[in-house]
């Protein structure tokens, strides 16, 4: 599929997340410090948007239940039950362009 654009530096300040729909998927993009990440945007415990959550270091805090997933790696971080990791996918930034790479 290639790169598709998420947005603008300006948009995605360090500490904003952003949800992204491609091709019918949604996925939460982050500005971690000046580092871009981004992972599917919904949780696996409850399908609810992580971008609606909020972030705490690397990782991205689920508004529902409290499930915690790295933002880099999609890996869980905390949760009280075994649940599916996310996908991440690789950011790249271009001028004030930031793309995702599918």
């Amino acid at each position: 599929m290639g790169k598709i654009i998420a947005g603008k530096t300006s948009d995605i300040t360090p500490g904003k997340m952003i949800k992204v729909s491609v091709d019918g998927k949604e996925i939460m993009v982050a500005n971690i410090d000046g580092t871009y990440c981004a992972v599917d945007d919904a949780c696996t415990h409850s399908g609810s948007s992580l971008s609606e959550g909020k972030l705490d270091g690397c990782n991205v805090i689920c508004g529902w239940h409290g499930a915690q997933f790295d933002c880099k790696t999609g890996k869980l971080f905390k949760f009280p039950a075994k649940i599916r990791d996310l996908a991440s996918y690789n950011v790249s930034v271009e001028a004030d362009n930031v793309f995702l790479e599918m």
